[in-house]
């Protein structure tokens, strides 16, 4: 219960911002008045579905597009575009990456910040000539950080459990050398439960049907984990001649991938696997009441069905129980204990883990827990993310797309899908780097992507450059890149009549990561001033007592049944939309009373439907489908260009004739837009398979709701059909004398018309064109 106090008022004399805090008293912190008179959760996407361009039937016009058929890169030294310099020589060439002083971002071995611009990769598959052809065209384009997200246990007859597969570590030992060598950093991640086939002759587990969850508490499964670590950090990596463990151009290393005992998947656990772990949770209780009677005396005799504590055996809830609200005092003990002891598990878990690779392998790269998720945003995620705190380095997976429904959805397009199809722009509560970050630690988005058959993906890189500045989100890793260069439509696994789903190495996503790379890298956009600073007590997180700010659910169509709801942050206090104005922190084993949070209102227009950045930077206009950035080297505009008409920033202004696209100008030369003598202007519109067909449809799902949006008609083929550009350009800068069209590999296609006007020039975007590079004599 919370006890009345009045509101204190505190002036921030460096930043002459308001900030208000309450003095808490009680298991919740609440900020109710934090928005000033903003009702939490006043923001609903749904007011502005059908808003400017949300439902076109197919933006990609094959009489207006153009063949995405781009020749081969060979890196030639004539390219006007080429963001190899922002990289080291050779990754690590200074020492390991290293925390900040504040422990928030990251630096390079002599200290010097570092922002990375990441991509998952799997061309470690392919050949060492691929993965040398990859890292050159991955650093041009502004990548100087991959992820190596693979399976490192043998899955060969008769191999023991504690056995590697060598096959894949020589394939990782490959991409850290060619990586390395184009300056891009290196993510280890070799563990992965949910996809991890089953042997027979494995041990463990012993009674589920998958690994989920074992790795946690199973000895066993522990013992033959730390082998696999040994053997992929400990033996010299003969293409660099270092071990891995002593290689600085390993960033990172990832003790797994996506599990939590807080998640659904903790009753898959069966048998033999579940007895363990209840075992474990009776020991645990008796060390806190001394007796499992004791325990049951504090829950005010609170019982579910299989207790018997005369034979030393309470039983875990059903995962659904800790994600609802308790009014018998009993029952809300007890699920606080078994929400502890849960959470509690898995930090032991990665202490020992952390320990281990520091004391005994002695790998010097900074490491990160996990990535996952729980089965209550609201209720459960500080828990989540509090287990990953012995390690340096917090991560989550974070995707944005639509419904989509099929048998395949989960990794493929087929003729048949219903989907859909929404511009992140109208939902600005679902960009994946809303995020509340654990103070001290960075934070890293480890997949990320604007997933297919999503058509409005130009906006991605823009925002996520846009926002991981603002918020100081230190990397989003685009998830995935196969093909040493370009990936054309294809099918999703080589044989199906289908579309592959999880790729980045395209047109609208690809395409469009130089400008962002360059000025998320640059540090061309300001980073905000924390606007919410949440400090929560264990005790609170234990009882489920919901935040005062959460991130939104996210929707995997490989692991949840269903899509999430946003009422994760209907029912939180501080408006969610403030991850939009600044930074969101939360301290973990802190005092409540020190929550503060910055006065909202002057950022949050909810009758406008803008959002502005406590920088003044960026604004996001969710009513007309529209973001852009105002920064001094770097402006630009995203969404629906053309019912928007002229839009006009500090130094630039935009006419398009595109229903959507993605414009942006950066500075080529560290100097502001009005005196560069240097400039790329980039831009981004929409890409389908050639011959794509879809229909506009209305369908019911397996829960009652309805949904509109299109049903496949025909997933396309190679290659690419991009819209065309229909864009005109205004810069104010009467130094500029000369505009270069260039290709999708940087290399000039020949000099286009400026149209001089008084200290400024005008330019049209050719229309099959992406890049263009405007100079001074």
């Amino acid at each position: 219960m919370l006890r009345q106090h009045p509101w204190k008022i505190w002036r921030n004399r460096s930043t002459r911002q308001w900030l208000w805090f309450i003095d808490l008293v009680g298991s919740i912190a609440m900020l109710m008045v934090a928005c000033g008179n903003l009702k939490p959760w006043s923001f609903n996407a749904s007011q502005v579905s059908g808003a400017i361009g949300d439902h076109a039937p197919n933006l990609v016009d094959p009489a207006q597009s153009w063949d995405f058929m781009p020749a081969v890169d060979t890196f030639s030294d004539d390219a006007l575009l080429d963001l190899r310099y922002l990289n080291e020589s050779v990754a690590g060439e200074t020492g390991f990456i290293r925390q900040s002083v504040t422990g928030q971002d990251f630096v390079t071995g002599n200290g010097s910040a570092i922002r990375f611009w990441p991509v998952n990769t799997t061309i470690w598959k392919d050949s060492a000539a691929a993965m040398a052809d990859q890292a050159r065209f991955l650093a041009k384009r502004g990548v100087n950080l991959v992820r190596w997200h693979g399976q490192i246990p043998s899955l060969q007859e008769h191999a023991s459990l504690q056995a590697i597969d060598e096959t894949a570590r020589d394939q990782l030992w490959q991409m850290v050398a060619a990586m390395k060598a184009e300056g891009i950093y290196t993510v280890i991640s070799p563990y992965f439960a949910a996809f991890l086939p089953l042997q027979p002759q494995w041990p463990v587990p012993r009674d589920s049907d998958n690994m989920m969850g074992l790795l946690f508490f199973d000895a066993t499964l522990q013992d033959a984990y730390r082998a696999w670590w040994r053997a992929l950090l400990e033996p010299v990596n003969p293409y660099t001649g270092l071990a891995l463990k002593d290689d600085p151009a390993v960033a990172l290393l990832q003790l797994q991938n996506e599990d939590s005992l807080l998640f659904w998947t903790l009753q898959g656990l069966r048998g033999e696997d579940l007895n363990l772990l209840t075992n474990q949770y009776g020991d645990w209780l008796k060390g806190k009441y001394g007796a499992l009677e004791k325990a049951l005396a504090a829950w005010n005799n609170s019982r579910f069905d299989g207790d018997d504590p005369t034979q030393g055996q309470l039983v875990l809830a059903n995962i659904f129980e800790l994600t609802q609200p308790v009014s018998d005092p009993g029952k809300a003990r007890r699920l606080a204990d078994q929400t502890e002891f849960l959470t509690l598990t898995m930090t032991r878990f990665n202490a020992d883990m952390v320990s281990f690779l520091r004391e005994e392998v002695g790998t010097q790269s900074l490491i990160n827990a996990n990535n996952w998720k729980t089965a209550d945003t609201l209720r459960l995620n500080d828990a989540e993310r509090y287990s990953y705190t012995p390690a340096e380095v917090m991560a989550v997976n974070r995707y944005y797309g639509g419904i989509h429904t099929g048998e395949h959805n989960g990794w493929a397009i087929v003729d048949g899908d219903r989907f859909t199809d929404e511009s992140v722009l109208f939902h600005p509560d679902q960009l994946p780097t809303n995020l509340k970050q654990v103070t001290g630690h960075p934070m890293l988005i480890t997949e990320s992507s604007w997933v297919p058959p999503l058509s409005y993906q130009s906006e991605g890189p823009f925002v996520v450059s846009l926002y991981q500045s603002l918020n100081g989100v230190d990397g989003v890793f685009w998830f995935s890149l196969g093909q040493p260069q370009w990936q054309q439509p294809e099918s999703a696994n080589g044989y199906l009549p289908s579309l592959g789903k999880w790729n980045a190495d395209t047109p609208e996503l690809l395409g469009n990561f130089p400008a962002a790379a360059l000025m998320y890298r640059k540090g061309y956009i300001q980073s905000g001033e924390v606007v919410v600073q949440e400090h929560r007590r264990l005790e609170d997180i234990w009882q489920r007592q919901p935040p005062s700010i959460a991130e939104s659910a996210t929707f995997d169509p490989n692991r949840d049944t269903e899509v999430q709801s946003s009422q994760s942050q209907r029912d939180t206090p501080v408006h969610p939309l403030a991850f939009l104005v600044g930074p969101v922190e939360v301290s973990y084993d802190s005092d409540p009373a020190q929550s503060q949070a910055m006065n909202l209102t002057p950022y949050i227009d909810l009758r406008g439907k803008t959002i502005t950045s406590v920088t003044q930077e960026i604004t996001w206009d969710y009513g007309r489908g529209l973001c852009w950035l105002n920064s001094p080297k770097a402006q630009g505009v995203t969404g629906f260009l053309q019912a928007a008409g002229s839009l006009d920033l500090a130094d630039i202004a935009v006419i398009s004739g595109n229903h959507y696209a993605t414009v942006v100008a950066v500075s080529m030369d560290d100097q502001p837009l009005a005196i560069s003598g240097q400039i790329l202007v980039q831009v981004g519109t929409t890409a389908r398979p050639t011959g794509w067909g879809q229909t506009a449809v209305q369908w019911q799902d397996d829960d009652g709701n309805n949904h509109s949006g299109y049903e496949v008609t025909n997933y396309g083929a190679a290659p690419w059909q991009v819209a065309n550009a229909d864009v005109s350009l205004t810069l104010r800068n009467s130094a500029i004398t000369q505009a270069m069209a260039l290709d999708m590999n940087g290399i000039s296609q020949g000099e286009i018309a400026l149209q001089p006007q008084s200290g400024a020039v005008t330019f049209t975007m050719p229309a099959n064109t992406k890049y263009v590079v405007l100079t001074a004599s």
